[in-house]
């Protein structure tokens, strides 16, 4: 259900359930959390979302709801659960995370990407909240994701309505980051695998806890990242480039 493979430094993490356009069952909702805790043992500097077929992911898995439903077990059914820890896992995750949206992302599967870092969308994708639609509210995490993204109105419409956008909608209305064929994705992905890991992770951490802090707390947190990023070997190496008017070469450490 779920592909793993590193090149050039990058992680792409693959959900593979073609044939229900990538649908969030339990198992690999649970599959994913394993890969992502996984990825932050291993120290990846780079990681990448994606789905195999035509659909990045089509949310919830419609036809197992439907089977725990029958059964009248939908209270201790833990997939609420397990969901929630993964969009966790994903926004909280160190290292730059990237959804790449090779087709339709909806629900669930939609909310999994707004919790990624970028999302960069191929030009035939197609999105929707899809919630009430089937009369349901957001359940992972959408409710706060999507607002802070695109604004509380843009959300409220996308939310109520159900319509689907296009990805040239979406890219309009701020909820992708940019629209491109395959090929573009590499380049993406390499420049921020290349870039000073703990830099990069540090600026990450302060930029999303900045909300709980006032101007002069923040200088202070920036004060102390910065001092942390001073220890490190790519400092050094940026120094060494400067000063011999080269690029330099980081190595994430």
């Amino acid at each position: 259900m779920l592909n793993v493979n590193d090149r050039n430094g990058v992680r792409y993490v693959t959900l593979d359930r073609p044939e229900v356009r990538n649908a969030l069952n339990l198992a690999l909702i649970r599959e994913l959390r394993r890969a992502m805790h996984q990825a932050v043992a291993d120290g990846v500097r780079c990681l990448v979302l994606t789905g195999n077929g035509k659909a990045f992911c089509a949310g919830g898995d419609v036809a197992e709801w439907a089977d725990v439903e029958a059964r009248g077990e939908s209270a201790s059914f833990p997939w609420v659960e397990e969901m929630h820890g993964l969009i966790l896992d994903i926004a909280g995750f160190p290292a730059p995370t990237i959804a790449w949206l090779n087709g339709a992302a909806v629900g669930a599967g939609l909310d999994m990407a707004l919790a990624c870092d970028f999302r960069l969308a191929a030009d035939s994708t197609r999105f929707q909240c899809a919630y009430t639609r089937m009369a349901i509210c957001p359940d992972a995490g959408g409710s706060w994701l999507l607002p802070r993204i695109i604004g509380i109105e843009q959300a409220k419409r996308f939310a109520f309505t159900g319509e689907f956008w296009s990805a040239g909608e979406a890219l309009a209305r701020g909820l992708v980051t940019e629209v491109h064929d395959n090929a573009a994705l590499g380049d993406a992905c390499r420049g921020l695998a290349g870039g000073p890991t703990i830099a990069i992770s540090e600026t990450k951490r302060s930029m999303e806890t900045a909300g709980a802090r006032d101007l002069r707390a923040q200088l202070a947190e920036e004060r102390a990242a910065s001092e942390r990023c001073y220890a490190t070997e790519d400092f050094k190496e940026a120094m060494a480039a400067a000063t011999g008017r080269r690029d330099p070469v980081f190595q994430g450490r």
